[in-house]
């Protein structure tokens, strides 16, 4: 259907305090996310959600003239998810960020604009704790973490943002809301479908309000820091570690990232070291500390060098920055295709080598991070997307980087998302069966294909 003036000012007038925006100039801005799909459509227009209500109407709309809708949080994805499509609308939830916090039964309500550090703070506020912390959590927000079912550096202990989440509010793509769990611990009444929803993409509806448990502030954490020769004296740390204990945190940076990092931050780290490893401890009491004891020498058994532990917060915290900091450092090495591959942890050196190997083949700089207490890798492939010859020979590293971690056992996604990005590999992970039930979920609840479409399958 061909979509008019008249059409937009009827949506406007269905929503008549909410702003929609149409100058390209201003809309352009909301045709990607951080991935930068350079295929991303030109859309017919914006919309700046702020209430549920604003989302059931657009969704009417879209249904009765066939439009379709890309849900977008803080679009700082990295699988290209929120990629506008031509002619479609991009529905925004930045504006809607209300929180409501019970400390009594440990939960809050949190609307999908408010950033992931918003809600860290204003729960802090009551003594609580919402743990899952991407390395983008001062710029993602909440609804967008729950789509992707986004992890993060303490997701080795504490597990990813699907541990969190309670309840939903989702508006189905024909303007339906549905309500799915709510503030209660256990429940088991019908299926499980708060958790069909977190982790979509927006292919299924979109998430207007979620109800996420929370902890007890966090114990004082302890940070042990050491640098290796080799990759394979850190990937038998890893292994030694987390076959004995769970870290408060386990974090990798290959040279190439050390490097990057050094760089910006001027911190002395070893830029002849092979590899980087990052533990903490927060266990209680004298817990920490031999926690703590126990990975430092396991980190020297390995051949570490410049080992070094230290309880003070503010120490700790500079080297948790250092490896958030490694990927808006590694960019400014050139164009980034970035990778969000995992695999079972057993498997870790094998993916690290044969990324390694591909690096070379390609001739191409990886630069490698993960949160490699769960095997979550981030292989950032460095190169000039203004070189055609160059960008092709990234292309093929992206895909063998994914071919290789299903060999493994693992996959193409451990907290991203498929996105646009990824999904054509998205088969050979799972398999023609699942993606035929995927397909069939999908049409149940969005028969006429018109949320998100282009993402996931």
């Amino acid at each position: 259907m061909i979509v008019t003036e008249r059409h937009l000012s009827e949506l406007q007038a269905q929503i008549p305090n909410t702003i929609v925006l149409t100058d390209p100039d201003v809309t352009e801005s909301y045709r990607r996310d951080w991935a930068r799909d350079p295929n991303a459509g030109r859309p017919l227009a914006v919309v700046r959600a702020t209430s549920t209500e604003d989302v059931q109407s657009v969704m009417r709309w879209a249904t009765t003239h066939r439009i379709p809708v890309v849900p977008r949080g803080a679009g700082s994805g990295l699988s290209g998810g929120a990629t506008a499509v031509d002619g479609g609308i991009v529905l925004t939830t930045e504006m809607m960020r209300d929180i409501a916090i019970d400390p009594a039964t440990r939960t809050a309500v949190v609307q999908p604009g408010l950033l992931n550090v918003e809600v860290k703070r204003a729960v802090a506020e009551h003594g609580l704790w919402y743990p899952p912390d991407p390395s983008s959590y001062e710029m993602c927000s909440i609804g967008g973490n729950a789509a992707t079912n986004a992890g993060g550096l303490c997701c080795v202990k504490y597990g990813v943002t699907t541990d969190y989440i309670l309840g939903l509010e989702v508006v189905l793509a024909d303007g339906t809301t549905v309500r799915l769990g709510g503030p209660r611990l256990k429940d088991s009444a019908g299926l499980s479908l708060t958790k069909l929803f977190v982790g979509s993409e927006g292919i299924l509806g979109i998430i207007t309000e979620v109800t996420i448990r929370l902890l007890p502030a966090q114990n004082p954490v302890s940070t042990v820091v050491g640098s290796f020769a080799t990759v394979q004296d850190a990937t038998n740390t890893i292994l030694d570690i987390t076959r004995t204990m769970r870290p408060a945190m386990l974090e990798f940076m290959d040279r190439a990232a050390i490097g990057a990092v050094e760089s910006g931050l001027k911190m002395g780290l070893d830029l002849n070291a092979n590899a980087m490893l990052i533990a903490q401890s927060d266990s209680p009491g004298e817990d920490r500390a031999r926690e703590i004891e126990f990975m430092a020498k396991v980190f020297t058994d390995n051949n570490a060098s410049d080992v070094f532990t230290t309880d003070d917060h503010d120490e700790g915290e500079a080297f948790t920055a250092a490896r958030r900091f490694a990927i808006p450092a590694v960019e400014r090495l050139g164009d980034l295709l970035l990778e969000d591959v995992g695999v079972p942890l057993p498997a870790l050196p094998a993916l690290i080598q044969g990324i390694e190997a591909i690096a070379t083949r390609r001739k191409l700089l990886v630069a490698v991070i993960a949160h490699a207490g769960d095997g979550n890798t981030h292989p950032l492939i460095v190169h000039d997307a203004a070189d055609p010859e160059q960008t092709s020979r990234a292309n093929l590293a992206f895909g063998e980087i994914m071919d290789l971690a299903i060999s493994l056992g693992g996959t193409i996604t451990g907290e991203h998302g498929v996105g646009r990005l990824k999904k054509a590999w998205l088969p050979n992970q799972i398999g023609g069966d699942v993606m035929e039930l995927t397909r069939r979920i999908k049409s149940a609840l969005d028969p006429n294909g018109i949320l998100n479409p282009g993402t996931v399958i």
